[in-house]
C-alpha cells in the first residue's frame, strides 16, 4: 500500500514529533508499504527533511520526500524546457530545489546580498525572470513583493508552491504561503497556478517516485481543505488526522464524498484505520 504522508500536523507539529507516528511508519515500511512524504511547506530543502525525520526515527530517504517547491521545480522544468531564469520569493529551500533542476534563480533585496553562488544573481531590469515562484517567505519585505509583482506584470509566469493560508507550529497557527501569494496576486492582478495541495500535481509527483498510480494511494493528512481535497482530486483514499489543523466537529460536518475514509486521533487510531483500509472494510 502506498502511503502519502503529510508532515506538519501529522508526523510533527513544529519541532515536536507527534507521539508514535514515526514508529508506526517504520512498522508499515517493514510490512511492505511504501511511504512518501508530501508537504506543502515551501521553506525547507529535501535534505533538511531527511535529517529531521531520521532524528525522529521515521523511515526516510531524499527521494521519498516530495515538497511543494520540489514538485514546482519539476513541473516548471517539464512544461517549460527553454525557461532559465526564475525569481524565487520564498525561503532557501525553495531556491535550492529550483537550482537542483537547473534554473538560474534570481533573488532581490537582502537575500541577493548574501546569496552569490549556485547560479544566483541580483535581479536587474536587463535580466528579467521568466517565471516567479512564490512560497512562504520569512524575510518578506515591500521590496521583495515589488520585484515579484513587477516581474509578473512584465510577463513572467506566476506559480504558487501552495496556497495554505496558515502554517501550524508548536507556537500555534502562523501565516502560511497563501498569505504571501495573496499579496502578490492582489498587487499584480494575476492568479497563479498552484502546485501544492489541494491541487493534484503534488500527489501525482509523489506517486511517480515509486511508480504507482495515485488512485491506489492512501493520503494521511490533517487538513480538510488541503490533504482531503487533494486525495479526492487524484481519486485516492484519505485518513484525516486530528493532530493538526482540523477538529472532530469540522470533520463531522462533512458528508458523502467530501468526508474522509477514516479519522484518527493519534498513532493508535491511525494504525487501526490503515488496517481497516487494507482489509477493505468501510469507514
Amino acid at each position: 500500500m502506498l502511503l502519502l504522508v503529510d508532515l506538519d500536523g501529522v508526523v510533527y507539529r513544529g519541532s515536536e514529533p507527534i507521539p508514535g507516528i514515526a514508529e508506526l511508519l517504520t512498522r508499515r515500511v517493514a510490512a511492505g508499504d511504501d511511504v512518501v512524504y508530501v508537504t506543502n511547506n515551501s521553506m525547507w530543502y529535501r535534505a533538511d527533511y531527511v535529517e529531521r525525520l531520521a532524528r525522529m526515527g521515521a523511515p526516510v530517504s531524499a527521494d521519498r520526500v516530495v515538497s511543494s517547491p520540489r514538485a514546482t521545480a519539476l513541473y516548471l522544468r517539464e512544461i517549460e524546457p527553454g525557461l532559465e531564469r526564475v525569481l524565487a520569493l520564498g525561503a532557501d529551500g525553495l531556491r535550492r530545489e529550483l537550482v537542483d533542476v537547473g534554473f538560474q534563480v534570481v533573488m532581490a533585496g537582502a537575500a541577493a546580498d548574501r546569496v552569490t553562488r549556485e547560479g544566483i544573481d541580483r535581479f536587474e531590469a536587463s535580466g528579467r525572470p521568466q517565471a516567479v515562484v512564490v512560497g512562504l517567505d520569512p524575510e518578506l519585505s515591500w521590496e521583495r513583493l515589488a520585484v515579484a509583482t513587477s516581474s509578473i506584470r512584465a510577463g513572467a509566469r506566476f506559480l504558487a508552491t501552495n496556497r495554505d493560508p496558515i502554517y501550524p507550529t508548536e507556537r500555534g497557527l502562523m501565516p502560511g504561503s497563501g498569505a504571501v501569494v495573496a499579496a502578490v496576486e492582489a498587487a499584480s492582478g494575476v492568479t497563479p497556478l498552484s502546485i501544492g495541495k489541494p491541487a493534484p500535481l503534488l500527489l501525482e509527483e509523489a506517486a511517480r517516485v515509486v511508480g504507482a498510480d495515485p488512485r491506489d494511494a492512501v493520503m494521511i493528512g490533517d487538513g480538510i481543505l488541503t490533504d482531503l481535497r487533494a486525495a479526492r482530486a487524484v481519486g485516492a483514499r484519505c485518513v484525516l488526522m486530528l493532530t493538526g489543523v482540523s477538529t472532530r466537529a469540522e470533520v463531522a460536518a462533512l458528508q458523502g464524498h467530501a468526508a474522509p475514509d477514516e479519522i484518527a486521533e493519534d498513532a493508535a487510531g491511525l494504525e487501526q484505520a490503515l488496517a481497516q483500509l487494507r482489509a477493505g472494510q468501510p469507514a
